[in-house]
């Protein structure tokens, strides 16, 4: 870069130095009239010459342009190697070709990012009234995160991060209703057929990352709450989900433990490959969604991820989970997680995104629950068609039913289709409109309880920062 940055100053040089030359040759027209014939081709070359060198100019502008922007860009927030498209949540990595829906505002040394989603939603979980369990509300699932990465000397960086959420008040202390949804309490009662909202403090996290050369990076993060290395970037953050309000239903199978109060990790990034191990908190956030949880450091998890190319994420991780349930204490979970996540970017105004996610939970003793989900998004200028495929395994236990079920696992499906459209953008910020379906599949001894093939149905205007023009 550096050798053809340094022809073309040449180049532009000599060309300079030629149409000076030339002007300097032009015969003096008022002394020798004989030669006004020829006045017109040396004002064409002159013309000419004047013409390249403009051009050259402007190329050589652009270039300068170009290379500043890059020299600009913010980083990922745990390696000054890679680009900042590949952030997920917490340390988990998204595919570099990702879009991202955010502001942005930077000096020479720091780089401040802004993201979040406000949805403004009626949902209805059983339009036909197939079963008992379903419910209807408006409501206004919410989360809001700063991130903030500073250049420390020349091969360091530190990154503060902090996200928030308002559910407790837009959600009420018992979430938002979703069939077959479970995990958490209310009023030391289970949680069933409904999402628990989010800590009001749902990340307050500083990461520091050493660069040992452009391949290797070592980072030390700590979260009060954060998010251990385990599952996929949460859902929330993933873009192949940004247009869904909802949750995913195997989210305690898959990606819970993006609060918690208490993390501690280590990680070791060799290219495209990271391998990570934290230390941290099993219990899931209380009821009091404004506190901050006692820290115990009593679970550990490992995750490797990598990243083959700009349109894949790939990761493994086990998590170790000491007591992470209210109601059962003396339970502990082993948490293992797979997952692909996908991106390609079609122009600037289209991509497409896609997640395949499995987890499995297995407190060793009689619970072995496997879930699997796969959505994908596709943005279309101002328009976006998405949809979620979800298998999961529910016992007895999980959706509180009493002794006259079987002590079984049951087969849950769920498949949701929506569809939204930008209506206004104003700056950096987009209001779009949109709605959704969602068909459940029952297992047989269930449909007593919630019909046999449930409907949901939602409509919602979403508030987000718009595509950013990276």
């Amino acid at each position: 870069m550096k050798k053809l940055i340094l022809f073309i100053l040449l180049a532009q040089l000599s060309i300079i130095v030629f149409a000076q030359h030339e002007h300097h040759q032009m015969p003096d027209t008022t002394k020798k009239p004989a030669t006004q014939t020829k006045q017109p081709v040396q004002k064409r070359k002159a013309a000419a010459v004047k013409k390249d060198t403009m051009q050259m100019k402007i190329a050589m502008d652009t270039m300068d342009h170009s290379m500043h922007s890059m020299s600009s860009m913010p980083s990922h927030a745990y390696s000054r190697s890679l680009p900042m498209s590949r952030n997920g949540s917490g340390t988990g990595w998204n595919p570099d070709a990702s879009p991202m829906y955010m502001w942005m505002k930077q000096n020479q040394r720091t780089d401040w990012m802004f993201h979040g989603s406000l949805f403004l939603r009626y949902t209805n979980q059983d339009i036909f009234s197939a079963g008992s369990r379903g419910a209807v509300k408006f409501d206004a699932p919410n989360w809001f995160m700063t991130m903030m990465n500073r250049k420390v000397g020349k091969k360091g960086l530190l990154n503060a991060t902090a996200m928030l959420s308002l559910d407790r008040i837009t959600e009420g202390g018992n979430g938002y209703p979703l069939l077959f949804q479970s995990g958490e309490t209310w009023k030391g009662e289970r949680l069933v057929d409904r999402q628990h909202p989010h800590d009001l403090f749902s990340a307050l996290s500083i990461g520091y990352t050493q660069m040992i050369n452009k391949d290797i990076d070592i980072t030390a993060y700590f979260g009060y709450p954060g998010e251990p290395a385990l599952g996929a970037t949460a859902f929330m953050h993933r873009v192949s989900s940004i247009n869904n309000p909802d949750a995913p239903l195997g989210h305690h199978w898959q990606d819970a433990t993006h609060i918690t109060f208490g993390v501690g990790t280590l990680g070791f990034r060799y290219r495209n490959f990271k391998a990570e191990g934290s230390i941290f908190t099993g219990r899931e956030p209380d009821e009091n969604r404004y506190n901050f949880d006692k820290a115990k450091f009593d679970s550990y998890s490992y995750r490797l991820s990598f990243n083959p190319t700009e349109n894949w994420a790939l990761q493994f991780s086990q998590g170790f989970i000491e007591s992470p349930e209210a109601l059962e204490p003396d339970e502990d979970v082993t948490r293992t997680t797979a997952s692909v996540l996908f991106a390609k970017k079609l122009n600037m105004n289209k991509h497409f995104s896609a997640a395949a996610i499995w987890g499995l939970n297995d407190n060793g003793i009689d619970h072995k629950e496997n879930s699997f989900l796969i959505e994908g998004n596709y943005q279309c200028i101002k328009n976006a068609f998405y949809g979620r495929y979800e298998y999961i395994q529910k016992s007895k236990e999980e959706l509180d039913l009493d002794n006259g079920y079987p002590e079984t696992n049951f087969n849950i499906h769920a498949l949701t289709a929506g569809y939204n459209r930008q209506v206004v953008s104003l700056k950096n910020i987009a209001l779009i409109a949109g709605t959704q379906f969602t068909l459940y599949g029952v297992a047989k001894e269930l449909q007593s309880l919630y019909g046999k093939t449930p409907v949901g149905f939602e409509l919602y205007l979403q508030l987000r920062p718009s595509l950013h023009k990276h």
